[in-house]
């Protein structure tokens, strides 16, 4: 299981982007994309797609960041956190069942 996953609010804590916050948008194994973080120039060529013609010049883009450099930011305390795991039982169709759930380690809360 990930501790960190597509829709959280991280703080990048390690690189040229120290400091900034962004809600996760893709999850690739070791690295993140981050919304607003590293972001880099493209250089794209004039080319036919299926939905019609892109027009080519330089656009910016967020590049992969390594997880190891990103923070889960704790929604009560609104700082960088780590992020532990909580074992429930949690009952269904009267059957239970164990279910492991995400815990803020600064605040002890659910994330």
């Amino acid at each position: 299981m990930a501790k960190i996953k597509k829709g959280d609010l991280v703080v990048v804590i390690a690189g040229r982007d120290k400091g900034q916050q962004g809600r996760v948008l893709e999850v690739h194994e070791d690295r993140l994309v981050v919304e607003g973080v590293q972001r880099v120039k493209r250089h794209t060529k004039v080319a036919q797609s299926q939905r019609g013609t892109r027009t080519g010049g330089i656009e910016t883009v967020e590049a992969p960041i390594h997880v190891s450099n990103v923070m889960l930011v704790d929604s009560e305390t609104k700082r960088g956190t780590r992020v532990g795991y909580r074992t429930e039982q949690v009952e269904r169709d009267g059957r239970t069942k164990t279910q492991r759930v995400r815990v803020a380690r600064r605040s002890g809360k659910d994330i």
